[in-house]
């Protein structure tokens, strides 16, 4: 087997390929860690979209790659802050770029829900919104016992994107919980999320979090790729297909709400309180629901 390719140029992530876990090399395949480390809260611009639509290529394409797990190597307890408020400020971007922003960014998620690796998230953390939504779309979930979980888009005074809110609440064992965490712009505790099904393993430290997501990475790696590739595609396939045909139409209703006044306003009211210096990203305070 020829030597891999050297990664692409993907500002905001760090890929490191290991040996399989749990059992070495196996038939000279690895897997890889995708690092989010866009300082100082791997703030989801279009760039970072970009970076990990571009390593998902890479190592959908690598022939030694059979699986991956996606980690933040911040040095604050962050996966991600979400969304970065100034690619939704409508006086703060533009029509154009704003549909690049929702097509990138969509087309990462559905690609990665229906990857044929095995895909992991380790969760250090904070994971609201956006990130929330990278981690939905990967096989198996783990956090730390700090941190939160969810999609917090109604605290900010925007609506839950359509395919967001029916992954959230189809990957919940309540779905009756999961919809009103959605509808009270909930920011879950992990043990919340766990305990309705939306984080399937707390890790009992920071330090513990990545051997737990390569344990469960090695379980996935323990049978054969094309049975688990295969029975992923017939589980999200439809769902992924449709997200993915809702783009373009979701874009052009996303800025136009966007362009509403109140939601302007909300959302610069957002952009001053994150200007004092609390980061950027769509992580605000904001009620935590009590399970």
């Amino acid at each position: 087997m020829p030597p891999p390719s050297p990664p692409p140029a993907t500002p905001g992530i760090r890929i490191e390929r290991r040996s399989n876990p749990g059992g070495g090399n196996i038939n000279g395949k690895e897997y890889a860690i995708a690092w989010l480390s866009s300082e100082p809260v791997n703030s989801m611009t279009l760039t970072l979209w970009r970076s990990l639509l571009a390593t998902l290529d890479y190592l959908e394409n690598d022939a030694t790659i059979r699986g991956v797990v996606f980690a933040s190597d911040l040095r604050k307890p962050i996966f991600t802050a979400g969304n970065d408020i100034n690619e939704l400020h409508a006086p703060s971007t533009s029509a154009t770029r704003y549909a690049e922003f929702w097509k990138t960014q969509t087309t990462f998620l559905c690609r990665l829900l229906r990857s044929p690796l095995a895909t992991v998230c380790a969760i250090r953390g904070a994971c609201p919104a956006g990130g929330c939504a990278v981690s939905l779309c990967c096989d198996y979930r783990a956090q730390t016992t700090h941190g939160t979980f969810g999609l917090n888009e109604v605290a900010l005074g925007i609506p839950v994107p359509k395919f967001w809110a029916r992954l959230f609440v189809e990957s919940a064992t309540s779905r009756a919980d999961a919809t009103l965490a959605l509808l009270r712009g909930a920011l879950l505790s992990p043990a919340e999320a766990k305990g309705i099904g939306l984080i399937h393993e707390l890790a009992a430290s920071d330090a513990a979090l990545l051997p737990t997501a390569e344990r469960a990475l090695a379980t996935l790696l323990k049978l054969p790729d094309d049975a688990r590739a295969a029975t992923k595609a017939n589980v999200v396939r439809a769902f992924s297909e449709e997200w993915e045909a809702y783009i373009a139409e979701e874009a052009r209703g996303g800025w136009a709400m966007l362009n509403e006044p109140a939601i302007e306003t909300a959302l610069g009211n957002v952009i001053e309180r994150l200007s004092s210096g609390k980061g950027k990203g769509e992580k605000k305070p904001n009620p935590r629901a009590k399970m």
